[in-house]
């Protein structure tokens, strides 16, 4: 990695579907060594795919939540069990195990807060093993880089 390959990173951030050769006269190469350059950033696994930045509200979720979760047993089967029953939940966008007081950081994204109180009640207050919900409802973002 180099300064080059990364401005190469910063400008697919913004833009994963800029055309090569586009690319290459952003970042000051030609486009033979542009592409060159980013087919070994996904053969190296650097770049592990393209996604789609989606309008959220376009798609009728409404209300966005983190929330901070934690287990009353820190057991590895403990873990695994939470993270199987997050993988299974469509309004989980992200699942994250982090330290501090709590085990688990989730984003969910939802229609309304009639569906995420049904999230909430339904799946998250079935899981084994939860014994703290903490919600934080976003009320706006005026930044965000996640693709």
């Amino acid at each position: 990695m180099d300064h080059i390959d990364e401005h190469i990173l910063r400008e697919l951030g913004r833009d994963g579907r800029v055309s090569n050769l586009e690319l290459a006269e952003r970042v000051g190469l030609s486009p033979s060594a542009c592409l060159r350059r980013v087919q070994e950033l996904e053969r190296s696994g650097i770049i592990k795919g393209y996604r789609a930045v989606t309008d959220r509200a376009a798609l009728g979720v409404g209300f966005v939540a983190y929330i901070t979760v934690g287990l009353n047993e820190h057991t590895k089967a403990a873990q695994e069990g939470f993270e199987r029953a997050m993988q299974r939940a469509p309004e989980v966008r992200e699942c994250h195990n982090i330290t501090g007081s709590v085990e688990y950081l989730l984003r969910v994204e939802a229609a309304d807060l009639v569906a995420y109180k049904r999230f909430h009640t339904e799946v998250l207050g079935t899981v084994p093993h939860v014994n703290a919900i903490t919600s934080y409802v976003v009320m706006g973002s005026p930044k965000d880089e996640r693709a």
